[in-house]
């Protein structure tokens, strides 16, 4: 099991999108298997609550994440949602309220618990499926992988792996051959 974090999606929402590597494959990457993972990675995207992250806030991390994978997959294909997909997200949108310190640069209050961490990542994945920032997202065309990643430029092909990268490429040069014999 890989513990290493991916935080190169595009935003923290697509970055818990990434907790779980090859999603779609034989062996999927549980990057977040325990309390103790979810809190580091929470404190990678600058939210580590302050109460102690517990058994129910994994689970309650992986729910958001499966919904949110729904969601954005579904943007990407362009698939409507359906409503039994949107009520998981929509259990994680609690109003939280808006502390801020100028300090050596703006600071937003630490969340209070794993649950506000998790309400700040609903409202920034509702914005971005809800909004103009949707037509960035694309999904890795590597069928065991299907992350999905912010391309502003629409240049990108793959997921930022280079795993990904790399076994496509070869895909290619290996078809281009076949194709030329």
């Amino acid at each position: 099991m890989s513990e290493e974090f991916r935080l190169d999606m595009g935003a923290p929402w697509l970055n818990l999108l990434a907790t779980r590597g090859r999603h779609f494959g034989a062996q999927p990457v549980e990057r977040i298997p325990t309390p103790e993972h979810l809190r580091d990675w929470l404190a990678q995207v600058e939210l580590t609550p302050l109460a102690p992250v517990t058994d129910a806030d994994l689970r309650a991390a992986h729910r958001l994440r499966e919904a949110l994978r729904e969601l954005a997959l579904g943007a990407v294909d362009g698939v409507a949602p359906r409503a039994d997909q949107v009520s998981p997200l929509a259990e994680f949108l609690k109003p939280e309220p808006v502390h801020l310190a100028a300090l050596d640069r703006l600071h937003r209050s630490a969340p209070p618990t794993a649950d506000a961490a998790f309400a700040r990542l609903a409202h920034q994945a509702a914005d971005w499926l809800t909004g103009p920032l949707r037509h960035d997202l694309r999904a890795c065309p590597e069928q065991d992988c299907r992350g999905v990643f912010a391309d502003p430029g629409g240049r990108r092909r793959w997921c930022p792996s280079p795993a990904c990268a790399s076994r496509g490429r070869v895909r290619a040069l290996r078809e281009r051959r076949r194709g030329g014999s």
